[in-house]
């Protein structure tokens, strides 16, 4: 039986009490924070009180304008005090995502990605949405409240950014949200939001990937070395997918002992979720949507195979992976 978004507004709303100390847990990006904040104002005046915590630590450019410009308290996960909550939310993630969700006794789990398997007492997973926040203004709008300029821009901004205009995946749901929030927003939040996308630091990768970039019967593969970001690794992969012979991106990276590797696709009959989850699940986490997807390997786990400091052996065994493992022609 499908439910409304009243009925499950109401079954939400069940989970909570004036007492409650409620903390929502996010893998920090546009999604990810306006959902948080959406969370947030639903719960106001209904719980004793709501802290926002990021598992990440943000140093994307236009993540750190957006926190900016809404205005959002983010609490780094160290200073969390686990004991100080009763209520746990977890929003555009899934437990397993991450070992440090599964850390907490997670009470409200809502989502886009595909579902995996997850157990908590509330669970809205809709992993045909383009974006978590068009669910949570679905509940915006099913609790009869109007959203601030600030998280209107918010939550247009974010579904922006996960549809990619609307490009990839995406139901007539988002749509309507997008709509709904245009009304709402704004509008110069978002601009200001998109124009904060690069830092000056940034700019070497480019010179790296387009200097040592291999091109294989239309896709992309970039192994850029140690990078002060992984999220250098997502613009690059961005850039590359936007030239029109390309049809398929993989930008790789050395973060934080761990070996990133994003996927980007044209969309067309394609599922880049499936083919990080078939190239790299053996030795690490892996997977996304049908255009978009991540892989991250702990350099441990590959010390026997490949010397992550050889660049030019990194990227072939990244290329063996893909061609022998992901995507079949």
């Amino acid at each position: 039986m499908t439910l409304s978004n009243a009925e499950k507004l109401r079954r939400f709303y069940d989970h909570f009490s004036n007492e409650d100390h409620v903390l929502v847990l996010i893998n920090a990006d546009p999604d990810a924070i306006a959902s948080a904040m959406a969370v947030k104002r639903l719960l106001w005046r209904k719980v004793a009180g709501v802290a926002i915590t990021s598992i990440n630590i943000i140093k994307r450019p236009d993540n750190i304008k957006m926190i900016q410009l809404m205005g959002v308290n983010l609490v780094p996960i160290k200073d969390i005090v686990k004991e100080s909550f009763t209520r746990f939310v977890l929003v555009d993630s899934q437990p397993n995502h991450n070992e440090i969700f599964s850390n907490f006794p997670i009470d409200v789990i809502i989502d886009h990605h595909p579902e995996t398997a997850v157990h908590a007492p509330f669970v809205d997973i809709r992993s045909k949405y383009g974006a978590t926040a068009s669910i949570m203004t679905e509940y915006l709008r099913a609790a009869k409240i109007k959203p601030s300029t600030k998280l209107a821009a918010g939550l247009f901004y974010a579904i922006k950014t996960d549809t990619d205009n609307f490009v990839r995946q995406t139901l007539i749901e988002d749509i309507r949200a997008f709509q709904f929030l245009y009304r709402h927003a704004n509008l110069n939040i978002v601009s200001k939001i998109e124009r904060s996308e690069l830092r000056l630091d940034f700019l070497k990768y480019f010179k790296i990937a387009l200097d040592n970039r291999c091109i294989r019967k239309g896709r992309v593969f970039v192994h850029l070395g140690p990078v002060v970001n992984p999220d250098v690794c997502v613009l690059l992969a961005d850039f590359f997918i936007k030239i029109s012979s390309v049809d398929w991106t993989i930008v790789s990276g050395l973060y934080d002992q761990n070996l990133i590797v994003i996927l980007r696709n044209d969309g067309l009959r394609k599922d880049a979720g499936n083919v990080a989850h078939k190239s790299f699940a053996a030795v690490g986490s892996a997977g996304g949507h049908k255009s978009t997807a991540r892989a991250e390997i702990p350099l441990e786990k590959l010390k026997n195979e490949i010397d992550p400091g050889n660049d030019q052996k990194m990227i072939k065994w990244i290329i063996n992976r893909i061609e022998k493992r992901g995507e079949k022609r």
